[in-house]
């Protein structure tokens, strides 16, 4: 009989590539949470919707009763939590919202899965917004966590209440801690989304001989350790199947400014260019084509700097990589090549 699975944000990136990886392998059925909404976007979802083995559900991790309705009548043999408020900025402006969806809607899943199915292995999905200050690089699974955000205390807080379930009651629980982690099917919102997406219409428009808008930006020198989602789904499968249960780090161990990240974005388009800079003064950055135009692709927008900023951050992968047997298959400047292709095409479908 075929294992069942309850995945939740199916929607956003990590969810959609997760039930398709699932799919992919076979023998599994998959189940797929989203919140009941008069508009949902299922564009993410396009490739595995009318998939046999995929059936859509509806719950709330806001919503005990709907997330206890659904493990009860379901009776999952997995349950992979990607369902979360997981923009970071806007994490100041909605810190309550943040905690009950992030932290208090894992303790519902927990809740649920100790009172209907007890055997149902679970996995929470951390973040290295966890560590923020940073004591040591690269940091690794024990490093102390210091958030510096609303966003990053949510995942600590829902780090710590695995660990309690896990140890109190004997349950198959873990929360991995994943790096940044991109693609094409990343929210718009996102930083690198919002770079890729503004690349291919400056393509276009540069193509067509049109006008454009430079893309805004904030704190270019923020450095990141970005992969591939596609790749973390696979490790993150790897962990919820071991034999015992324990947490693990997914990084790529290398790390990148924004700065870095526009370059070779704009690159994978064929367009070139380069950064001027007021001395002593990084507001006054600017991206300008062919580096002597006086036209930007690039300008710094300071509203976009966050309140507490975290200027570093870079994962150690050995552990993962030493006892899960996990390898990441693509690398930063073909993740970025990706992307950008990927919106460049959709740029086209609207010619």
């Amino acid at each position: 009989m075929n294992k069942k699975i309850l995945v939740t944000g199916v929607l956003g990136q990590d969810g959609a590539n997760m039930c398709e990886y699932l799919l992919e392998m076979g023998g599994y059925k998959v189940f797929g949470m989203i919140r009941r909404v008069s508009n949902p976007n299922f564009v993410n979802c396009e490739s595995f919707l009318n998939n046999k083995n995929f059936q859509l559900v509806y719950g709330d991790l806001t919503d005990e009763v709907s997330i206890s309705k659904l493990v009860q009548e379901i009776q999952p043999d997995y349950f992979i939590n990607f369902g979360a408020n997981s923009f970071v900025a806007c994490s100041w402006d909605m810190p309550m919202q943040m905690f009950d969806i992030n932290a208090c809607g894992v303790i519902r899943c927990l809740e649920a899965i100790k009172k209907f199915q007890p055997n149902c292995r679970f996995y929470s999905a951390g973040s290295s917004e966890q560590f923020g200050d940073v004591d040591y690089s690269p940091q690794d699974i024990k490093h102390p966590m210091k958030p510096r955000s609303p966003y990053g205390a949510s995942k600590c807080a829902a780090n710590h209440i695995v660990k309690v379930y896990r140890e109190s009651y004997n349950m198959y629980a873990i929360h991995g801690i994943l790096f940044n982690h991109e693609g094409t099917k990343r929210g718009e919102e996102f930083v690198t989304r919002k770079i890729t997406k503004g690349v291919a219409k400056i393509h276009r428009a540069v193509k067509n001989e049109e006008q454009f808008e430079p893309i805004e930006l904030g704190n270019i020198y923020s450095k990141r350790d970005w992969s591939d989602s596609e790749d973390f789904v696979r490790g993150i499968w790897l962990m919820v199947n071991k034999d015992e249960p324990k947490d693990y780090l997914l990084a790529s161990g290398e790390t990148h400014t924004i700065k870095e990240f526009v370059d070779k974005a704009f690159k994978a388009a064929g367009i070139y260019g380069g950064w001027t800079e007021e001395e002593g003064d990084p507001l006054s950055s600017k991206y300008l084509m062919n580096s002597h135009s006086y036209q930007p692709l690039v300008t710094i927008n300071p509203d976009f700097y966050r309140p507490a900023e975290i200027d570093l951050l870079l994962g150690d992968p050995s552990e993962a990589k030493r006892e899960l047997h996990w390898e990441p298959q693509i690398s930063f400047d073909k993740l970025v090549e990706k992307m950008v292709l990927y919106d460049i095409e959709r740029e086209k479908k609207k010619e």
